[in-house]
């Protein structure tokens, strides 16, 4: 009877080990694909992330267009890649840049037109710009509360909305929005940045499912905090620079470790990727499966902070 069990067991496992190499393969392909004379748009790529990625895209043979409000400091990004040693046989491209503000709408169209113009189309837009905020809400004016979303909202999808019809006419493109994990949950002090992200996060997720049919995807990115000077130019209840680097900010990812992830995001075609340890992790899904503990919890940490919490 053992031998007739161990018998019939065998070909089981066999067949999984199988399926199991298989998938490993299938996964390893799907890592691998490459991104090599790609036309990769990333907006904020003067600094923090968005320079990182542009490193990192460069890196790996993209045809890049870096987009910022500051001239200088673009070029400065791209005389830094010309000169990086990359250890690979690969072509690489001499970046171009395309300078305008995401915030002032009547630029954004001018902008694409002139994206466009580099390459005559955009396989990958990168929507990585973006600002943050600290501040109470019963201090802070209204117009600091819209000058957060100009940025952080209406210019992103109103660059996606103006590089789109070319994707949708070469039925090819792929579409990447830097969010935060505050864009999946809401925290005391932060309302004008959490208000913009969960903005982010609904219209990306609407328009990759409006724009599934013509094989475009569409990947949100939501990172937990990153040793960035996002904390240091955030906008308090004034308007005012906040001008402080918080101590999570300080010891959060690597933006080179989150610069791959975004790499890899794309070459996977990832719709939703979370980058952020266990608590974070933890409170997403406690807002959803126990919402009345998680405003608790954060109603607990608004009476401790009292003002915005240098972390």
């Amino acid at each position: 009877m053992e031998r007739v069990v161990g018998g019939g067991a065998l070909p089981f496992i066999l067949t999984g080990v199988g399926v199991l190499l298989l998938y490993r393969i299938f996964v390893r392909l799907r890592q691998g694909a490459s991104v090599q004379g790609a036309v990769v748009v990333i907006t904020g790529a003067s600094s923090g992330l968005g320079k990182e990625c542009a490193r990192v895209f460069h890196a790996a043979g993209a045809r890049l267009v870096l987009c910022g409000r500051d001239a200088a400091r673009l070029q400065q990004v791209v005389q830094e890649l010309a000169a990086r040693p990359t250890g690979s046989q690969q072509q690489m491209f001499t970046p171009s840049t395309v300078v305008f503000d995401l915030a002032k709408a009547d630029m954004v169209d001018r902008a694409a037109e002139e994206i466009l113009k580099c390459y005559g189309q955009v396989d990958v837009l990168i929507n990585n710009a973006g600002i943050s905020y600290r501040g109470n809400i019963l201090d802070t004016h209204i117009s600091v509360q819209r000058d957060v979303m100009e940025t952080n909202y209406f210019g992103p999808i109103a660059l996606t909305q103006a590089l789109l019809p070319s994707m949708v006419q070469r039925r090819s493109g792929h579409i990447v929005v830097i969010s935060s994990i505050q864009g999946k949950i809401a925290i005391p002090y932060r309302s004008a940045y959490a208000a913009s992200k969960h903005a982010i996060q609904a219209y990306f997720d609407c328009l990759r499912a409006e724009v599934e049919c013509f094989r475009i995807p569409v990947t949100v990115v939501s990172p937990g905090y990153i040793q960035t000077n996002l904390s240091l130019n955030a906008v308090t209840a004034d308007g005012s620079t906040y001008g402080v680097m918080d101590k999570s900010t300080a010891t959060g990812w690597d933006p080179r470790d989150v610069a791959h992830a975004v790499l890899k995001a794309v070459r996977r075609r990832s719709k939703d990727v979370v980058l952020a340890g266990p608590l974070p992790s933890v409170a997403i899904y406690l807002r959803t499966l126990w919402p009345a503990l998680f405003f608790k919890i954060m109603a607990s940490r608004a009476r401790k902070e009292r003002k915005p919490k240098t972390e």
